[in-house]
């Protein structure tokens, strides 16, 4: 073997030591599938995608201004200076070979023309409440009941808000027994992790081919 190959090959094989199965294993294919964050303004729609992805998100934000001073309420959220104007997106591989691609819807009504978009191909739906405005995540769950989308409620908890049990969001939302309510916080990882998951097997269950 040429010895300025065989120096190659400890790096080579350092380098795919961490790699996922279904990146060594050529006879192997990742499945991907996609994924939508809906909900109101301000709700960590973008917080939740750039939590988890494995990649640097892609983010449409841009500064508010004083032009929507009529049409985005910052009571709940005072301190946000930027808006999703398009969508975010981002992906993280799950359970070796399985690859979910997120993508973030924006939130105010005037981008809603969007959604149809965004949502073209998507397996299911996370939908973010707020439980201090939670009308305002009713027009993704009229979405995607509607459009017969898989998807499942999680509460973004903020910090400094009452606690709520996911059975009483349920009641308070009137969303199905069947549909997945989750209380969690989109800035960590692991229980947005969890939500996904959660999205991932609810939609498997209600289309399992």
């Amino acid at each position: 073997m040429d010895s300025a190959v065989s120096d190659l090959l400890p790096d080579a094989e350092a380098a795919e030591e961490g790699a996922q199965a279904w990146q060594t294993d050529h006879t192997r294919a990742p499945i991907s599938t996609k994924i939508v964050v809906a909900g109101g303004f301000g709700v960590g729609k973008t917080t939740l995608v750039r939590s988890v992805s494995e990649i640097t998100p892609l983010q449409t934000e841009a500064l508010m201004t004083s032009a929507s001073e009529d049409t985005d309420d910052l009571t709940s959220t005072p301190d946000k200076t930027t808006t999703t104007v398009a969508m975010d997106f981002g992906r993280i591989t799950l359970d070796d070979d399985l690859v979910l691609y997120l993508f973030g819807t924006p939130g105010q009504q005037r981008f809603w023309f969007m959604w149809d978009d965004l949502v073209r191909g998507a397996i299911g739906a996370v939908v973010l409440a707020d439980t201090r405005r939670l009308e305002d995540c009713f027009p993704a769950l009229d979405y995607f009941e509607s459009s017969g989308i898989a998807y499942v409620v999680a509460v973004n908890h903020f910090e400094g808000t009452e606690r709520f049990e996911a059975e009483d969001v349920r009641e308070a939302l009137t969303v199905r027994p069947e549909i997945p309510v989750v209380i969690m916080d989109a800035r960590k990882r692991f229980p947005v992790v969890e939500t996904l998951l959660a999205l991932v097997g609810h939609a498997l269950d209600v289309t399992p081919e």
